[in-house]
Protein backbone atom coordinates (compact mmCIF):
# COMPACT_ATOMS: atom_id res chain seq x y z
CA UNK A 1 0.00 0.00 0.00
CA UNK A 2 1.52 3.27 -1.07
CA UNK A 3 2.03 6.03 1.89
CA UNK A 4 -0.85 8.46 2.16
CA UNK A 5 0.00 12.13 0.90
CA UNK A 6 -1.91 15.28 2.04
CA UNK A 7 -1.87 18.39 -0.13
CA UNK A 8 -3.12 21.62 2.34
CA UNK A 9 -5.42 24.20 1.34
CA UNK A 10 -7.23 27.17 2.29
CA UNK A 11 -9.67 24.91 4.14
CA UNK A 12 -6.43 23.81 6.73
CA UNK A 13 -4.22 26.84 6.31
CA UNK A 14 -5.17 28.70 9.65
CA UNK A 15 -4.36 26.69 12.43
CA UNK A 16 -6.11 29.70 15.18
CA UNK A 17 -9.22 28.73 12.87
CA UNK A 18 -11.39 25.75 13.57
CA UNK A 19 -12.20 23.78 10.59
CA UNK A 20 -15.63 22.90 11.85
CA UNK A 21 -18.09 25.80 14.58
CA UNK A 22 -21.62 25.00 15.59
CA UNK A 23 -23.04 27.17 18.02
CA UNK A 24 -26.75 26.95 19.18
CA UNK A 25 -27.38 24.62 16.20
CA UNK A 26 -31.06 22.95 16.35
CA UNK A 27 -32.79 20.91 13.42
CA UNK A 28 -36.23 20.09 13.17
CA UNK A 29 -38.56 18.15 11.22
CA UNK A 30 -42.25 18.69 10.15
CA UNK A 31 -44.11 16.41 8.81
CA UNK A 32 -47.77 18.13 8.49
CA UNK A 33 -48.67 19.38 11.89
CA UNK A 34 -45.66 17.13 13.36
CA UNK A 35 -42.65 17.91 14.88
CA UNK A 36 -39.45 16.19 15.76
CA UNK A 37 -36.37 18.07 16.74
CA UNK A 38 -33.09 16.11 15.80
CA UNK A 39 -30.59 18.38 17.19
CA UNK A 40 -32.04 20.89 20.40
CA UNK A 41 -28.82 23.32 20.58
CA UNK A 42 -25.18 21.71 19.78
CA UNK A 43 -22.38 23.26 20.04
CA UNK A 44 -19.19 22.22 18.80
CA UNK A 45 -15.30 22.75 17.46
CA UNK A 46 -13.46 20.94 15.96
CA UNK A 47 -10.03 21.92 15.15
CA UNK A 48 -7.37 21.36 12.10
CA UNK A 49 -6.11 17.83 11.99
CA UNK A 50 -8.32 16.30 14.22
CA UNK A 51 -9.54 12.86 14.69
CA UNK A 52 -12.89 13.07 16.54
CA UNK A 53 -15.70 10.15 16.82
CA UNK A 54 -19.21 11.16 17.52
CA UNK A 55 -21.34 8.32 19.06
CA UNK A 56 -24.59 7.43 20.20
CA UNK A 57 -27.46 5.08 19.95
CA UNK A 58 -29.67 5.19 16.90
CA UNK A 59 -32.63 8.22 17.17
CA UNK A 60 -29.72 10.17 19.03
CA UNK A 61 -29.11 12.78 16.46
CA UNK A 62 -25.62 11.90 15.27
CA UNK A 63 -26.88 11.07 11.75
CA UNK A 64 -28.34 14.11 11.64
CA UNK A 65 -25.26 15.75 12.54
CA UNK A 66 -23.06 14.21 9.71
CA UNK A 67 -25.40 15.79 7.34
CA UNK A 68 -25.39 19.13 8.67
CA UNK A 69 -21.44 18.66 8.57
CA UNK A 70 -21.04 17.60 5.33
CA UNK A 71 -23.56 20.00 4.02
CA UNK A 72 -26.31 17.50 3.27
CA UNK A 73 -28.69 19.06 5.17
CA UNK A 74 -29.47 23.09 6.43
CA UNK A 75 -30.02 23.40 9.77
CA UNK A 76 -33.36 25.16 11.43
CA UNK A 77 -31.49 27.60 13.88
CA UNK A 78 -28.36 28.75 15.22
CA UNK A 79 -24.53 29.11 13.23
CA UNK A 80 -22.70 26.42 11.18
CA UNK A 81 -18.72 28.19 10.22
CA UNK A 82 -16.89 25.70 8.07
CA UNK A 83 -13.39 27.01 8.18
CA UNK A 84 -14.31 30.32 8.94
CA UNK A 85 -17.55 30.30 6.67
CA UNK A 86 -21.14 31.05 7.62
CA UNK A 87 -22.79 27.64 5.91
CA UNK A 88 -25.99 29.29 6.14
CA UNK A 89 -24.96 32.11 3.99
CA UNK A 90 -23.94 30.40 1.06
CA UNK A 91 -26.52 29.04 -1.73
CA UNK A 92 -26.57 25.40 -3.23
CA UNK A 93 -23.97 26.03 -5.64
CA UNK A 94 -21.58 26.88 -3.20
CA UNK A 95 -22.99 24.31 -0.88
CA UNK A 96 -22.34 21.97 -4.20
CA UNK A 97 -18.80 22.86 -4.33
CA UNK A 98 -17.71 22.17 -1.12
CA UNK A 99 -19.12 18.94 -0.99
CA UNK A 100 -17.41 17.74 -4.07
CA UNK A 101 -14.07 19.69 -3.29
CA UNK A 102 -13.13 20.05 0.23
CA UNK A 103 -15.24 17.05 2.27
CA UNK A 104 -14.32 13.41 1.09
CA UNK A 105 -17.56 11.17 2.08
CA UNK A 106 -17.52 7.35 3.23
CA UNK A 107 -21.00 5.88 4.06
CA UNK A 108 -21.88 2.51 5.52
CA UNK A 109 -23.29 1.63 2.07
CA UNK A 110 -20.52 2.10 -0.23
CA UNK A 111 -22.67 4.09 -2.92
CA UNK A 112 -20.57 2.39 -6.05
CA UNK A 113 -22.07 2.61 -9.48
CA UNK A 114 -22.20 -1.69 -10.19
CA UNK A 115 -21.81 -0.71 -14.00
CA UNK A 116 -18.68 0.92 -13.54
CA UNK A 117 -15.05 -0.38 -12.57
CA UNK A 118 -13.20 0.66 -9.34
CA UNK A 119 -11.21 3.35 -10.91
CA UNK A 120 -14.06 4.73 -12.73
CA UNK A 121 -16.06 5.16 -8.91
CA UNK A 122 -12.86 6.47 -7.87
CA UNK A 123 -12.96 9.19 -10.02
CA UNK A 124 -16.48 10.37 -9.69
CA UNK A 125 -15.65 13.46 -7.61
CA UNK A 126 -13.51 14.82 -10.17
CA UNK A 127 -15.60 14.66 -13.04
CA UNK A 128 -18.34 16.34 -11.16
CA UNK A 129 -15.15 18.83 -10.73
CA UNK A 130 -14.56 19.55 -14.73
CA UNK A 131 -10.98 17.78 -14.29
CA UNK A 132 -9.31 16.80 -17.22
CA UNK A 133 -10.02 12.83 -18.26
CA UNK A 134 -6.45 11.93 -18.26
CA UNK A 135 -5.85 14.17 -14.94
CA UNK A 136 -8.96 12.33 -13.63
CA UNK A 137 -7.72 8.87 -14.53
CA UNK A 138 -4.10 9.23 -12.75
CA UNK A 139 -5.35 10.66 -9.46
CA UNK A 140 -7.96 7.98 -9.28
CA UNK A 141 -5.21 5.14 -10.03
CA UNK A 142 -2.91 6.99 -7.42
CA UNK A 143 -5.84 6.82 -4.67
CA UNK A 144 -6.42 3.11 -5.48
CA UNK A 145 -2.61 2.36 -4.84
CA UNK A 146 -3.08 4.27 -1.42
CA UNK A 147 -5.53 1.98 -0.49
CA UNK A 148 -3.84 -0.89 -1.77
CA UNK A 149 -5.87 -2.00 -4.75
CA UNK A 150 -3.75 -0.73 -7.71
CA UNK A 151 -4.25 -4.52 -9.03
CA UNK A 152 -8.38 -4.16 -8.66
CA UNK A 153 -8.89 -1.12 -10.87
CA UNK A 154 -10.44 -2.41 -13.88
CA UNK A 155 -12.74 -4.88 -11.26
CA UNK A 156 -16.30 -3.76 -10.52
CA UNK A 157 -18.41 -3.51 -7.17
CA UNK A 158 -20.25 -6.82 -7.55
CA UNK A 159 -16.47 -8.92 -8.33
CA UNK A 160 -14.98 -7.18 -4.78
CA UNK A 161 -15.63 -7.82 -1.18
CA UNK A 162 -17.37 -5.91 1.04
CA UNK A 163 -13.85 -4.87 2.82
CA UNK A 164 -12.72 -3.66 -0.64
CA UNK A 165 -15.81 -2.13 -1.99
CA UNK A 166 -15.34 0.02 1.53
CA UNK A 167 -11.62 0.76 0.02
CA UNK A 168 -12.91 1.81 -3.20
CA UNK A 169 -15.46 4.42 -1.09
CA UNK A 170 -12.68 5.43 0.26
CA UNK A 171 -10.27 6.00 -2.41
CA UNK A 172 -13.46 7.54 -4.18
CA UNK A 173 -13.54 10.26 -0.51
CA UNK A 174 -9.59 10.94 -0.73
CA UNK A 175 -9.16 11.62 -4.55
CA UNK A 176 -9.87 15.21 -4.09
CA UNK A 177 -7.19 15.20 -1.39
CA UNK A 178 -9.90 16.72 1.28
CA UNK A 179 -8.97 18.53 4.70
CA UNK A 180 -12.51 17.00 6.07
CA UNK A 181 -13.35 13.61 5.46
CA UNK A 182 -16.44 12.23 7.30
CA UNK A 183 -16.97 8.66 7.35
CA UNK A 184 -20.83 7.47 8.64
CA UNK A 185 -20.62 4.30 10.26
CA UNK A 186 -17.87 3.28 7.54
CA UNK A 187 -17.69 -0.32 9.37
CA UNK A 188 -21.06 -1.36 10.01
CA UNK A 189 -21.61 -4.00 7.03
CA UNK A 190 -17.54 -5.05 7.18
CA UNK A 191 -16.59 -8.39 8.79
CA UNK A 192 -13.55 -8.03 11.50
CA UNK A 193 -10.93 -8.25 9.63
CA UNK A 194 -12.69 -4.99 6.81
CA UNK A 195 -12.97 -3.05 9.68
CA UNK A 196 -9.65 -3.25 11.01
CA UNK A 197 -8.39 -2.70 7.62
CA UNK A 198 -10.63 0.79 6.94
CA UNK A 199 -9.63 1.83 10.57
CA UNK A 200 -5.93 1.81 9.48
CA UNK A 201 -6.87 3.54 5.95
CA UNK A 202 -8.59 6.76 8.73
CA UNK A 203 -5.56 6.47 11.04
CA UNK A 204 -3.42 6.84 7.63
CA UNK A 205 -5.42 9.54 6.52
CA UNK A 206 -5.61 11.49 9.67
CA UNK A 207 -1.59 11.08 10.27
CA UNK A 208 -0.91 12.12 6.87
CA UNK A 209 -2.95 15.82 7.94
CA UNK A 210 -6.60 15.30 7.42
CA UNK A 211 -9.20 16.24 9.83
CA UNK A 212 -11.67 13.38 10.37
CA UNK A 213 -14.98 13.29 11.75
CA UNK A 214 -16.08 9.30 12.49
CA UNK A 215 -19.81 8.35 13.12
CA UNK A 216 -20.10 5.06 14.54
CA UNK A 217 -22.29 3.69 17.59
CA UNK A 218 -19.42 1.05 18.46
CA UNK A 219 -17.01 1.91 21.37
CA UNK A 220 -14.12 -0.02 19.56
CA UNK A 221 -14.40 1.91 16.50
CA UNK A 222 -14.64 4.94 18.21
CA UNK A 223 -11.60 4.36 20.53
CA UNK A 224 -9.71 4.74 17.23
CA UNK A 225 -10.17 8.44 17.48
CA UNK A 226 -8.55 10.74 19.93
CA UNK A 227 -11.20 12.34 20.89
CA UNK A 228 -14.85 10.67 21.48
CA UNK A 229 -18.04 13.37 21.39
CA UNK A 230 -21.31 11.44 22.69
CA UNK A 231 -24.92 12.66 21.35
CA UNK A 232 -28.10 11.63 23.29
CA UNK A 233 -31.69 12.98 22.39
CA UNK A 234 -30.36 15.77 20.00
CA UNK A 235 -27.76 16.97 22.74
CA UNK A 236 -23.93 16.58 23.42
CA UNK A 237 -23.80 14.86 26.62
CA UNK A 238 -20.09 14.89 26.83
CA UNK A 239 -17.03 15.85 24.90
CA UNK A 240 -13.66 13.76 25.96
CA UNK A 241 -10.05 13.49 24.92
CA UNK A 242 -9.19 9.65 25.09
CA UNK A 243 -4.94 10.08 23.71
Amino acid sequence: MAELTYAPDRWASAPAEPVIELEGVTKTYRTGTVEFQALRGVDLRIGVGEYVAIMGPSGSGKSTLMNLLGCLDTLTTGTYRLAGEDVGELDEIDLAEIRNRRIGFVFQQFNLLPSLPAWRNVELPLVYGHVPAAERRRRALEALDRVGLADRARNRPGELSGGQQQRVAVARALVGEPALVLADEPTGNLDSVSTADVLSLLDDLHTAGSTIVLITHEADVARRAERVVRVMDGLIQSDEVIR
